[in-house]
């Protein structure tokens, strides 16, 4: 007898594919649970999940961001922290999680379907049916150490966010806009002062409400085995059954069953003040009730409407308020898919006397621009330019639809019809018969005449210490409760959660599932051509490389990637090592200015207002920035992406920018002041500058990319902008010399994706960019980055260095080592191996210290271009501490006291072949990366098939050399760099911590790293100020040594 068809409880609602991509949605809902699934079918090497329940609270207690972390712990069937990570790790995959304002995601991405399915189950268990135990929360959420200080993974996150601008603002304004009764008001991250008196049992309730499988919905995107999914599903279904709440007992949908919000009755204007000693600028925080989110027509017309308000440098806010003005670095929005979209505009930059007046002065540009006809050509341009920029952004994001998807399951209907939406963009095709009425009476119903909620953002000196006085008397209060006895208790009571949290995960648990194989990995082909010098690589023989021998060869460096797209993207890679060092830091000008310049066209100026209106119209998008996402800071990258009847056009504007720009005095001002206006926030952020420290001291003056560093900048760009003033004529001249050393035909080299059997003169089509030029001359190399290393970069060990930031309220570690420098050296697979065993989620590094609340983050990073090895502690309390036991777990397995564990070790290698999978999602991706190995690294094609073949061979007593002979030098004094920021209150105990590890820090403030480059200031003014800057750290410091030092004894 015939078997019968296999029943499933998951009945299909609907099956679509949309008319601009090849993606195919199909929508089940279980009949069983009211479990939600939408697949979407796409090709790709990656299988991408998100699981995502909606999540309100009405409170700041953080009990959706706890669970969160919570989930990770163990399942019912799986009862051991880490478990799931471990598995998913063997299974060529990651996991993560976020918490939004409105709901909660679990994502898995895995390399092939195989693993998928293996994850899929154990992963969805965790999620509905966690263990939660008190050990885990004491840990995971907040805890009070043996030294009395808090401490705990999310509390650290909080720690790292609660006081900073963004989040203040961001917070102030939501509860202006939502009463009580709406959850949208809420810090669902939740706030310290809440988070230190949350329970487990809050916890629990919170999980039992929302976490039921009627309120989940899993979106998967990739090559998806639909019948192998449903009888994973009902399998999964099955055992969940007598363990969750009866699926016909009665459930209020989050958000839509909830109390509505109302429109806004009023505007207001409010001032919220953040930590910052630099109080020369502030920002300003704008919020909107918009239209209905399901209304796909309405959100459409908002999303165009925002990009012609303030999308580029000639839409009427940033024009105005940017450009001419200069009042604000950039008008930025923003939407938040609620009920009703939420509406954010944010000035940043604001000179912080000006504060109320740019507000004011931003609506009368507003009230101006609805009161007279809009510019309907460059708005129509929009609509089109934001068609052609969706359908761009599918084919190239291989997680595109994973957002709209959960924004319908949050708001939409459950009929399905709200979904099939994405299905057609035909709400374009409405938009561009829009009139000037009607689009005027959209800005004024939702922006310029409606009710909104202004916050202005003040920097306060006085809050900075404040915070620091506050923070101090708490923890020495605390401490005094407590006394020595009942530190001690907390201590022992640390240890047991420790001891029962970290229990081993049996191995056979580990191997009852196989590592799977990699046939279900499908890695995107493409196929290489080459034309001009690139032919010097090697001669090709495949149906492309005909194609492009069919047209006019040019001496052009030209490196063409076939795969089928419907888009051309292109790079020209410009190498900076003939820029004069002295010029070097005036990159950052250059690049900024690059696009937003006026040009001479046949003898005649052309503004830059239609430049840039131009531009739009024949692109998709268009970028110049250092080549870091080609693998070499060092090199400036221009890319274009565009559909293919535009290739000549945008080859053609490539010329007239790098030729025919024209060095403008107002248009420099402009930048210049955007520039200076954006360094007091780049400097607020304690992870960032302790990157641009450690580019500081590890990378010489002729590096290009330390040139651009934000501790250049902050003295450089302010005698550009004094020179601008007195002597034009100077920097203007300093330009030119940037262009003529850095626009030469031996500086460049082309990369090309396109579909090229369809591409209509691929080669000679570039004959325009070189047309005139002396192209006899050989190819520049590609700037090193090993050769742009400082004497500290060649040979760390020396330096070490804390940097107090009041403006955060964590601490920030980098340490520097010498590693493998190239990608043949004999040590670089066993390397491979060692840091993705030390790095793996839920591995050793993970268990102690972020499983211990001692940091947020550690990994270690290796870069074989500058011969360097890292290692990074993220957002920590005590960044020493978290170093210490770091350096403890390694010299552990170092010296056998801890054994390696060889599935994790197997798991070790899957997170390899993910990796290599993460480089090449997508097909763009897949072409990118085949140009960067062949002509950035110099790799053969094969490189990652041989990588692999050697990190299997890998074994555990070459592991043990490596860690000793190349890991372990990034903790030793004389072998290694140090590089902290942190809070001021946390200085001292981390400056007597590196100094008992034999370290010699020196504290520091982050005017010392600042370099000029030779351009010194007039009558020793900007001097002045830079001495006044020094002296307000040195003394800060010193406050910082003595209060933490009365509150140690």
């Amino acid at each position: 007898m015939p078997s019968a068809e296999r029943k499933t409880h998951f009945k299909t609602i609907q099956k679509f594919q949309t008319d601009y991509a090849t993606s195919v949605f199909t929508e089940y809902v279980s009949e069983r649970t009211g479990m939600t699934v939408v697949v979407v079918d796409q090709k790709g090497p990656k299988v991408f999940g998100f699981f995502a329940l909606a999540t309100e609270i009405h409170d700041d207690s953080g009990a959706p961001h706890t669970l969160e972390h919570l989930i990770f712990m163990g399942s019912k069937s799986y009862r051991f922290k880490g478990v799931l990570d471990k598995l998913a790790t063997r299974a060529y995959s990651n996991t993560n999680a976020w918490t939004a304002t409105d709901h909660t995601a679990y994502t898995l991405d895995t390399a092939g379907w195989e693993g998928f399915a293996q994850i899929l189950p154990v992963y969805l268990e965790h999620v509905i049916l966690p263990t939660l135990t008190d050990e885990g929360c004491y840990t995971e959420v907040h805890h009070v150490d043996g030294t009395g200080h808090d401490a705990g993974v999310v509390y650290s996150e909080m720690q790292g966010v609660q006081n900073n601008q963004g989040e203040l603002m961001d917070l102030k304004a939501r509860r202006l806009i939502y009463p009580e009764e709406v959850g949208f008001r809420y810090e669902t991250g939740g706030m310290m002062e809440q988070l230190r008196v949350l329970t487990a049992d809050r916890i629990r309730d919170f999980h039992r409400e929302m976490y039921q499988p009627k309120n989940l919905c899993l979106v998967i995107i990739g090559e998806v085995d639909h019948s192998d999914l449903l009888t994973i599903l009902d399998k999964f279904e099955g055992d969940i059954l007598d363990d969750i709440p009866k699926p016909d007992a009665p459930f209020k949908r989050p958000w839509i069953e909830s109390k509505q919000t109302p429109p806004l009755e009023k505007s207001e204007i409010q001032t919220v003040e953040f930590p910052e000693e630099d109080e020369s600028t502030g920002e300003i925080l704008i919020g909107f009730l918009g239209p209905d989110c399901n209304d796909t027509l309405l959100t459409s017309a908002l999303n165009i409407l925002l990009v012609y308000l303030a999308g580029s440098s000639v839409s009427i806010l940033e024009n105005t308020l940017v450009e001419k003005e200069q009042v604000a670095s950039a008008v930025y929005y923003s939407t938040d898919n609620r009920p009703k979209v939420l509406i954010w505009f944010s000035l940043s930059s604001v000179a912080t006397e000006k504060l109320s007046g740019v507000e004011k002065r931003f609506f009368e540009v507003l009230q101006e621009a609805s009161a007279s006809p809009l510019d309907m050509e460059y708005l129509r341009d929009c609509v089109r330019r934001q068609r052609r920029q969706l359908k761009f952004e599918v084919e190239g994001s291989g997680a595109f639809f994973a957002d709209p998807i959960i924004n319908d399951f949050l708001f939409g209907k459950r009929d399905g019809s709200t979904l099939r939406d994405l299905a057609t963009l035909k709400e374009y095709d409405d938009l561009e018969q829009w009139t000037d009425a009607q689009w005027r009476g959209f800005l004024r119903r939702w922006i310029s005449d409606a009710n909104h909620v202004s916050i202005l953002g003040v920097p306060s000196a006085n809050m900075s210490k404040k915070l620091k006085a506050d923070e101090e008397a708490r923890v020495a209060a605390q401490k005094e409760r407590l006394g020595e006895e009942g530190l001690k208790k907390l201590e022992k009571k640390l240890a047991d959660a420790k001891a029962k949290n970290d229990r081993e995960v049996p191995r056979e648990i580990l191997e009852q599932f196989k590592v799977p194989g990699t046939d279900s990995i499908h890695f995107i082909g493409t196929t290489t051509a080459r034309s001009g010098h690139a032919r010097k690589l090697g001669r090709l023989e495949n149906p492309i490389q005909k194609i492009v021998d069919q047209d006019t060869d040019l001496p052009l460096f030209i490196q063409f990637e076939h795969i089928p797209t419907n888009f051309v993207h292109f790079t020209l890679v410009l190498s900076t090592g003939t820029i004069p060092v002295q010029l070097r830091p005036l990159l950052s000008v250059y690049i900024m200015n690059f696009f937003d310049t006026p040009i001479v066209r046949k003898g005649h100026r052309v503004e830059f207002e239609k430049v840039v209106t131009e531009l739009e119209k024949d692109t998709i998008s268009y970028t110049i920035d250092g080549g870091s996402y080609i693998g070499n800071p060092e090199v400036l990258r221009i890319r274009f992406q565009v559909e293919p009847e535009k290739y000549d056009a945008a080859i053609r504007w490539l010329k007239e920018l790098l030729w025919d720009g024209i060095f403008d005095e107002m248009r420099l001002k402009a930048t210049v002041t955007k520039i200076l206006a954006d360094i007091p926030e780049e400097k607020r952020s304690g992870n960032s500058m302790a990157n641009a420290v450690d580019t500081m001291i590890h990378y010489s003056p002729e590096s290009s990319s330390r040139a651009r560093n934000t501790l250049v900048k902050a003295p450089y760009i302010k005698r550009i902008s004094r020179l601008l003033k007195d002597e034009p004529h100077t920097v203007i001249t300093q330009l030119e010399n940037i262009r003529k050393s850095l626009c030469r035909f031996e500086n460049f080299r082309v990369l090309v994706i396109a579909n090229l059997e369809k591409l209509k003169k691929p080669v000679s089509s570039w004959s325009t960019l070189i047309q005139g030029l002396d192209t006899s001359k050989p190819l520049n190399p590609l700037d090193l980055r090993i050769a742009r290393l400082s004497e500290a970069g060649k040979n760390p060990g020396k330096l070490s260095y804390i940097i107090p930031m009041p403006t955060s309220d964590s601490s920030f570690s980098l340490h520097t080592a010498r590693g493998p420098d190239s990608y043949d050296h004999p040590q670089l697979p066993t390397l491979m191996v060692a840091v993705a065993y030390l790095d793996a989620v839920e591995g050793p590094l993970w268990a102690n210290i972020r499983g211990t609340g001692l940091a947020y983050g550690t990994r270690f990073a290796r870069s074989t271009e500058s011969g360097l090895l890292q290692y990074r502690i993220y957002r920590s309390p005590d960044a020493y501490k978290a170093f210490a036991l770091s350096k403890k777990v390694i010299e552990d397995f170092i010296s056998g006291a801890t054994p390696f564990d060889p599935p994790a070790l197997e798991g070790a290698i899957s997170s390899i072949v993910v990796a290599f999978a993460d480089e090449q999602p997508t097909m763009a991706d897949a072409a990118q990366l085949s140009f960067v190995n062949q002509v950035v690294r110099g790799l053969p094609a094969d490189f990652n098939d041989t990588m692999l073949k050697m990190v299997r061979e890998v074994g555990v007593e070459n592991i043990k050399k490596v860690l000793e002979s190349v890991v372990l030098p990034v903790f030793m004094p004389g072998k290694a760099d140090v590089v902290v920021t942190c809070a001021p209150i946390m200085e001292e105990a981390i400056k007597k911590g590196f100094e008992e590890s034999g370290f010699k820090p020196e504290v520091q403030p982050l005017t010392f790293f600042q370099d000029d480059y030779g351009l010194k200031a007039k009558d020793g003014e900007d001097d002045a100020e830079d001495e006044e800057d020094d002296m307000e750290g040195e003394e800060d410091g010193e406050e910082d040594e003595e209060g933490d030092g009365s509150e140690d004894n």
